[in-house]
């Protein structure tokens, strides 16, 4: 039996068969095994291959219905996925944690103030997501809290973020404002939303998916910081068609397996002017010739930008994003 993977809570996974069934399922023992060097082998947005187990029946002979503490099926194996998102796990004990998988676009929620998204933390993501080919789209929520400086701040973000061809909304969870655009754009696909602990993904989402009603928070007034709300993946339908699935806020997002050679791939200009260097391994840091630090230099590549791609460089430290 086949199946999609709609809802993951650690140890759990509710799966929505083929036929109509949610079946609440639980990994097959030796499936974890296989060398999967993650948190989590199976996620939200995962295809499966699924074994129902019969109901239990106590003592008596009467049925009772799945125990609680017994699964109705057991996951036996992934299908190919088409695309994943992964960033680097906490857990000391594995490598990596997969955030979704088979995602038609990745809705990264952020915020220029209450808190602040950082710039870097943003070309991360959208380094890994080009890894992993997964399209990207920015969405700037609270934009109706902000002052005229924070205002302009969001207008010169997106405007360097489009120039390079990621599509980006300013939205108001709490107005409205621009989520007609928002929800056309996500109609019929199967959209992640990630982003930082406090930016409003959860209160978007109730927006869009109003059935959803997932738990919302203040911000700590202390730190500005979000407070962790949601506590695991869920897929939600999209009024209209398509999907969301809602990942738990994360505060920072280190690169997984990325090697130095490669990061310039994942940035598209540095990408670009990159293929006009005298030397082919050129890690466009000190080469003569390279032809990224005289568009660096021309104000062709954005300084936030390279600063990005120059602190990716540095995460061979295995330990820098661990908790």
């Amino acid at each position: 039996m086949r199946g999609l993977v709609i809802r993951n809570t650690g140890s759990w996974y509710d799966v929505r068969t083929d036929d109509g069934q949610l079946l609440p399922c639980k990994v097959k023992g030796n499936f974890r095994l296989r060398g999967i060097r993650s948190t989590n082998p199976v996620a939200v947005g995962d295809r499966v291959e699924v074994t129902p187990v019969s109901p239990v029946t106590v003592p008596d002979g009467s049925p009772s219905g799945p125990l609680s503490e017994s699964p109705t099926g057991f996951i036996t194996d992934i299908l190919d996925r088409r695309n994943y998102i992964i960033r680097r796990a906490s857990n000391l004990s594995k490598q990596s944690h997969i955030i979704a998988a088979n995602v038609d676009v990745a809705g990264l929620v952020v915020t220029v103030a209450h808190p602040e998204t950082s710039t870097t933390f943003i070309d991360r993501f959208l380094a890994s997501a080009e890894a992993y080919r997964v399209p990207v789209a920015l969405i700037y929520n609270k934009v109706d809290i902000y002052d005229d400086d924070e205002r302009r701040y969001l207008d010169a973000l997106m405007a360097l973020y489009r120039h390079l061809d990621y599509p980006c909304f300013a939205v108001s969870a709490v107005t409205g404002e621009g989520l007609a655009e928002l929800h056309t754009f996500l109609q019929g696909q199967t959209t992640l939303f990630s982003g930082n602990s406090g930016v409003g993904k959860s209160t978007l989402l109730n927006r869009l998916v109003p059935e959803a009603r997932a738990k919302t928070a203040e911000l700590s007034l202390a730190h500005d910081q979000g407070l962790h709300t949601t506590t695991f993946s869920e897929m939600y339908g999209l009024p209209g068609g398509g999907s969301i699935i809602d990942t738990p806020g994360i505060r920072g997002f280190g690169t997984f397996d990325f090697e130095p050679e490669e990061v310039s791939h994942y940035f598209r200009e540095i990408f670009q002017y990159g293929r006009d260097c005298r030397f082919g391994n050129c890690s466009h840091t000190h080469e003569p010739g390279c032809a990224v630090q005289q568009a660096l230099a021309d104000h062709l590549i954005a300084e936030s930008r390279f600063a990005s791609y120059l602190s990716m460089l540095e995460d061979k430290d295995e330990g820098k994003y661990r908790a």
